[in-house]
C-alpha cells in the first residue's frame, strides 16, 4: 500500500479522529475545518468517479456528469483495478454498487 509510507502516530491520530465522527453534520464541521473546499471536491469527486467506474460508465459520461479530468478518471480506474481495494470496500459498505 502506498499509504504505509505515511503509516504513524499522525495519520492514526487523523483516522481515529474521522472514525470518532457520529453523524454527517459532525463530519461537516470536521472537514471544514481540516480541509479547503477543493481538496474536499477532490475526495468526493474521485468517489463519485469510483461509483460511475464499477457501474460500468464511459470516461465521456464520467467526465461530463463529474467534470473531472481524463487523468482523474485513469487515475482512480487504476486503483480500482490495482490498488488496496479501498474503493470497493466503501462502495459495498454504502451499498452504492
Amino acid at each position: 500500500m502506498q499509504i504505509d509510507k505515511l503509516r504513524g502516530e499522525q495519520l492514526d491520530q487523523l483516522f481515529d479522529a474521522i472514525l470518532s465522527l457520529d453523524t454527517r453534520e459532525e463530519c461537516y464541521q470536521f472537514f471544514d475545518d481540516i480541509a479547503t473546499m477543493s481538496e474536499i471536491q477532490s475526495l468526493s469527486q474521485r468517489l463519485h468517479v469510483a461509483k460511475m467506474l464499477t457501474e460500468g460508465k464511459t470516461y465521456s459520461a464520467i467526465e461530463e456528469e463529474t467534470n473531472a479530468s481524463t487523468a482523474t478518471i485513469s487515475r482512480v480506474r487504476r486503483c480500482i483495478n490495482y490498488g488496496s481495494d479501498g474503493y470497493n470496500l466503501v462502495l459495498e459498505k454504502l451499498n452504492v454498487k
